[in-house]
């Protein structure tokens, strides 16, 4: 049962993030004067519909996307009177151009002349076309800063997680830089100074303590001398004394790479105490929401631009013996399985409860939306971003054009992009479908 409510709470979230995204669309659109005939949520047959005004609003039967029509999205071709139709080209493409340019016409009515999307000014293209993707960044920011300011974001503190049993006396190599305990190794001086997992570190040789950097910084400069901590335990605060062992290891460059010489590591003397840091949940400050945002809108960007090379690692694994990538793209069947994952968690109420499965599923959600804010700003039609394009393509020619005197060049012809559609779309439509059978054959496994 809790599996299905994570299905149908992922299913409404993107739901309505389309159907937020489309009034991206359509409010710009209305205000701007253009017709719109139809407002749909999702493909396929229709489900349900009204008609208001000179705008019918619908349901359809595919949840994967939606749409707004408006009247004249295509330029007539140079020559042709504004509403004329001519014979289709002999060529392929040619044809599909032009029957795309007749089917915009016969859109026309009379008195809907100067309604067309085609001749509004260029910043006004670039309103309509951003509002979507603008609209799936709003729902982002709000949900993200809902969760960072009224849940939080885990967190190491200066808290002790994990205890280390001894020292690990082996020595580092290349295929082992960080040993493990092993059989006859020392007991760990954070055990032989009785600290306990929850000790909150307050202070270590009277320097009052606030993050885990201080208390490793202090830890690696204190090989083999006493440091005096107080921790809190419960109630009270306790003082301990622990002296950290001298340990070997590897120094790490700015990238976190092991720094070698002559195929060996170069190792430095530092401090060994045994403890692994807690993490716990910090409520962030509201202005902290739009650097958490830009960061996450960033790693978005950066799957996006890899997804071509992680479709790759879909294929073989969906056909093949491979494992799916847990960072690389799902469907919206995989973003509905991984929530119904998420709802049917059993998370003790100590460690967040139904609190922490909602705060996932509403993340789920925000990099949903994420995702569809970059995606849609490719270039390309029929994405949002190929519109743009256009229209900043029509405004740069009608600069260049009065700065050298000449007359307007007009409307950039966008039905001419109409073959790269026509390839996007079955590139689109060709990656969902991998997408959907791999999420059903070998879903993206996050939990084990």
């Amino acid at each position: 049962m809790l599996f299905v409510l994570g299905v149908l709470i992922v299913f409404v979230g993107v739901a309505l993030s389309i159907a937020l995204h489309e009034i991206g669309h359509l409010l710009p659109a209305k205000k701007f004067g253009v017709k719109v005939t139809q407002y749909m949520v999702g493909f396929g047959p229709t489900v349900w519909s009204r008609r208001r005004g000179e705008t019918e609003y619908g349901v359809k039967a595919i949840p994967l996307g939606g749409y707004v029509r408006m009247i004249g999205m295509l330029p007539p071709r140079p020559g042709d009177r504004p509403g004329e139709l001519r014979e289709l080209s002999t060529g392929r493409f040619s044809q599909m151009v032009d029957q795309a340019r007749n089917d915009s016409m016969v859109e026309i009515q009379p008195g809907d002349e100067d309604r067309v999307f085609y001749k509004l000014h260029p910043a006004k293209k670039i309103v309509i076309m951003l509002g979507g993707p603008m609209m799936n960044l709003v729902i982002a920011f709000v949900l993200l800063t809902g969760v960072i300011t009224l849940y939080g974001l885990p967190q190491v503190v200066p808290k002790v997680g994990l205890l280390s049993s001894c020292v690990p006396t082996a020595a580092p190599t290349l295929q082992v830089p960080q040993p493990k305990c092993a059989t006859g190794d020392p007991q760990s001086p954070a055990a032989a100074g009785g600290l306990k997992a929850d000790d909150r570190i307050v202070s270590v040789n009277g320097q009052s303590i606030s993050t885990w950097d201080q208390v490793t910084a202090l830890i690696r400069d204190s090989a083999g001398t006493p440091l005096r901590l107080v921790v809190q335990r419960g109630d009270a605060q306790v003082p301990l004394t622990v002296t950290p062992a001298a340990l070997q290891r590897p120094t790490f460059d700015a990238q976190g790479q092991p720094v070698t010489r002559d195929g060996q590591l170069v190792l430095s003397r530092v401090g060994f105490l045994g403890v692994t840091p807690a993490q716990e949940l910090v409520k962030k400050p509201i202005y902290d929401a739009p650097a958490f945002v830009w960061e996450q809108t960033v790693q978005t960007a950066s799957v996006v631009v890899k997804i071509p090379q992680k479709m790759v690692g879909v294929v073989q694994a969906a056909f093949g013996s491979g494992e799916r990538d847990p960072n690389g793209p799902i469907s919206v069947v995989g973003v509905g399985r991984i929530g119904g994952e998420v709802a049917a968690l059993d998370v003790p109420a100590d460690e967040g409860g139904n609190w922490l499965k909602l705060a996932q599923l509403v993340l789920l959600i925000a990099s949903l939306n994420l995702a569809l804010f970059v995606f849609n700003l490719v270039p390309l039609l029929p994405l949002d971003g190929g519109h743009v394009a256009g229209a900043l393509w029509e405004s740069v020619k009608r600069a260049v054009a009065r700065l050298r005197g000449r007359p307007d060049p007009g409307y950039v012809d966008v039905a001419k992009g109409l073959p790269i559609a026509y390839g996007m779309s079955l590139v689109l439509i060709t990656m969902s479908v991998l997408l959907i059978y791999a999420d059903i054959v070998k879903p993206i496994d996050l939990f084990g």
